[in-house]
């Protein structure tokens, strides 16, 4: 469904918005000013800082179709009915006070490079491939990875502050420090630390360093400062590893813009409010989504 029959189609449904925290019924035909919607239901912002959230929250259900460590294989998101969901545009980004949801696809201690296909119905996860074959990271990745849902890293947007690198067209990726060994396709509520901000062939490929509240320090940790404390020399390992982890492949190592170190929560935030916006203009049509699913 094209974006702007589906805001239309909420018009005179009861929704809510975070900034607010109040319901309110769409009256009218929603305008396109500042807007982030799912496949089901919009909210309105009035703030470039505000960073709303789906109202189509469903309680997800895990649906594996083939045999993992194969081409065919597939993680879907189903809601309580059933229905096919994607886990990139139907699952909330944004759940207030600092809090956001965080979607597993490579569980700690694994080497299957799994990912959102963001080019199919859907967006189920899936293993990479080059030239057929499935992908493995030469070692074992040590925290748990995946993607921020509703963000885009627009592939036309020259970053001024990150050497002009554009976008990579993808999620904005998640460094998860927890403790747990997470499940792919687990729905996580976490807190942004910080984020490194990796050039990957020219590419910027941000990385959000987060941790998720059921952990037993997630009390403690706020910031990189406080990650530094609790998780020390977890910073330095975790772009020390997105930096390196294509060498064994005989390509060179990969490069970290803002003074190579992890900025702060602050900056974090930053990111994912930029992104988020990004996905806002894709899924509305206002960028030419190309081959992504919409879906």
């Amino acid at each position: 469904m094209a974006a702007a029959t589906r805001a239309m189609a909420v018009a005179g449904q009861t929704t809510s918005c975070l900034l607010s925290k109040r319901p309110f019924t769409l009256k009218h035909k929603p305008h396109f000013g500042n807007l982030c919607f799912s496949n089901k239901r919009v909210v309105l912002s009035s703030k470039r800082l505000f960073s709303c959230s789906a109202i189509y929250n469903p309680q997800v259900q895990i649906k594996e179709e083939g045999q993992p460590e194969t081409l065919d294989y597939r993680v879907f998101f189903t809601d309580n009915s059933g229905k096919k969901v994607s886990p990139w545009h139907d699952i909330p980004l944004h759940l207030g006070d600092g809090v956001f949801n965080f979607i597993v696809e490579i569980p700690k201690e694994s080497s299957a490079k799994m990912e959102v296909a963001t080019d199919e119905l859907f967006t189920p996860i899936k293993q990479d491939t080059k030239k057929g074959k499935l992908r493995y990271y030469p070692y074992n990745i040590n925290w748990n990875y995946g993607l921020l849902p509703q963000t885009w890293e627009d592939p036309t947007f020259a970053n001024a502050e990150v050497e002009g690198a554009f976008g990579d067209n993808d999620p904005v990726d998640v460094v998860e420090i927890s403790q747990t060994q997470r499940k792919i396709g687990e729905v996580l509520k976490v807190k942004p630390l910080g984020v490194l901000a990796m050039i990957d062939e020219g590419e910027l490929d941000w990385k959000i360093v987060a941790i998720s509240l059921d952990d037993p320090k997630a009390s403690l940790v706020n910031d990189v400062d406080d990650a530094e404390k609790h998780f020390p020399g977890t910073l330095t390992a975790i772009r020390d590893w997105f930096r390196d982890y294509k060498i064994p492949d005989g390509k060179p190592a990969n490069k970290f813009g803002l003074g190579n170190k992890a900025a702060n929560k602050d900056y974090a935030l930053k990111v994912i409010t930029e992104t988020n916006e990004s996905w806002a203009k894709l899924v509305k049509r206002s960028i030419s989504a190309g081959e992504l699913s919409l879906v």
